[in-house]
C-alpha cells in the first residue's frame, strides 16, 4: 500500500505500555466457550455480543511499563494510524453524501488486556469495537498472528481487518448494530449468531467500501493487495475456522460467515463502493 506520503490520524489512543491484572472478560463452559475461542482469534465486534452479558472488573489493575517498544512494532502502529485517517476522509465524504455527520471513533492499541466500556478484555479475543465507548481495540500482536496462524500477512491484510472494525462502528453510528442486538436479544441461538454473521459480513462490505474510495481518491493500492485481502476474508471464514480447529463445520454456530460469503461481501463493497449494496440483511442475501 502506498501510505508513506498520508497523513496519520489523531485518533489513535497508545497503551502499549499499559499492562493490565486481574480478571478479563468472563465465560462459561460448555461448546458455546469453545466456538467463542474459535471467534476470538480473528475479527470481532463488543465481545459480549457473543459472552451475553458483561465483563467481571474485579481485582483488575494497570501498571505501566517502561520496556522499549521494537522498531517493527512503531512501524505498524505508524500504518494503523495512516489506515484509520484513510477511513476517516472515506466515511466522512460518504456521510456527508448522506446528509449526515461522521463522528470519527478512538482506535487503542494495547498490549495483552486493555479495559473499555465494555469491560476487561484479553488479546484473544482479538481486534473487536466497543459500541458504548465508540472505540476499536487492537492488540499488534494480532497481525502475526494473521500471518503466521492463518497464512494471511501483508498490510492491506492488516488495512482490512482495522477497516472492518470501522465498519462496525460505521453500523453503530447508522443504527444498525443496535437494532441487531435488539433482534438477537429476542431471538434463540441459531436465529441469534445468524445476525451476528450479518453484522459481520456488512462491517466486510464497508471495509471494501473503504478501499474502494480511498483507491479512487489517492491511488493507495498496489498490485496485489486486493488479491492479499481477498486471501485474509477467505482464512478466517467459520468454515475454515472450524476446520482447523476439530475438522468438521457447524454451520448453525457460525458468527462471522463462510470464506465464500466473507470473500463475495468484501468484494462486493471494494467493486461498487456503494454502502447501499452492504445490505446484508436482506433475507435473499448469501
Amino acid at each position: 500500500m502506498r501510505l508513506g506520503g498520508e497523513r496519520r490520524s489523531d485518533n489513535v489512543e497508545d497503551r502499549r505500555g499499559i499492562r493490565v491484572s486481574g480478571r478479563a472478560v468472563g465465560v462459561g463452559g460448555g461448546i458455546g466457550t469453545i466456538l467463542l475461542v474459535i471467534a476470538a482469534l480473528y475479527l470481532g465486534i463488543d465481545p459480549r455480543m457473543f459472552l451475553g452479558g458483561g465483563a467481571s472488573e474485579e481485582q483488575a489493575s494497570e501498571q505501566v511499563s517502561n520496556e522499549p517498544r521494537p522498531a517493527e512494532e512503531n512501524r505498524m502502529a505508524d500504518f494503523v494510524s495512516a489506515v484509520l485517517a484513510s477511513t476517516e476522509d472515506t466515511w466522512k465524504e460518504q456521510f456527508r453524501r448522506g446528509g449526515k455527520t461522521y463522528h470519527e471513533p478512538k482506535l487503542v492499541l494495547f498490549t495483552d488486556m486493555v479495559q473499555s466500556a465494555c469491560g476487561y478484555a484479553q488479546a484473544a479475543v482479538g481486534p473487536f469495537y466497543c459500541p458504548e465507548d465508540q472505540k476499536l481495540y487492537i492488540d499488534l500482536g494480532f497481525f502475526r498472528e494473521m500471518k503466521d496462524r492463518f497464512q494471511a500477512g501483508g498490510d492491506f491484510a492488516q488495512a482490512y481487518v482495522i477497516a472492518h472494525e470501522v465498519g462496525h462502528h460505521v453500523q453503530n453510528l447508522l443504527g444498525i448494530m443496535e437494532k441487531a442486538q435488539e433482534a438477537r436479544a429476542r431471538s434463540g441461538e441459531t436465529q441469534a449468531n445468524r445476525i451476528s454473521v450479518r453484522l459481520e459480513l456488512q462491517a466486510d462490505c464497508f471495509a471494501g467500501v473503504w478501499a474502494h474510495h480511498a483507491e479512487r481518491a489517492r491511488n493507495i493500492l498496489e498490485e496485489g493487495d486486493v488479491e492479499e485481502g481477498l486471501k485474509a476474508a477467505s482464512a478466517i471464514g467459520d468454515d475454515r475456522m472450524q476446520r482447523r480447529a476439530g475438522g468438521y463445520v457447524v454451520p448453525d454456530s457460525f458468527t462471522h460467515g463462510s470464506s465464500a460469503q466473507r470473500v463475495n461481501w468484501f468484494r462486493t463493497g471494494i467493486e461498487t463502493g456503494d454502502v447501499n449494496r452492504c445490505n446484508t440483511f436482506r433475507p435473499q442475501e448469501p
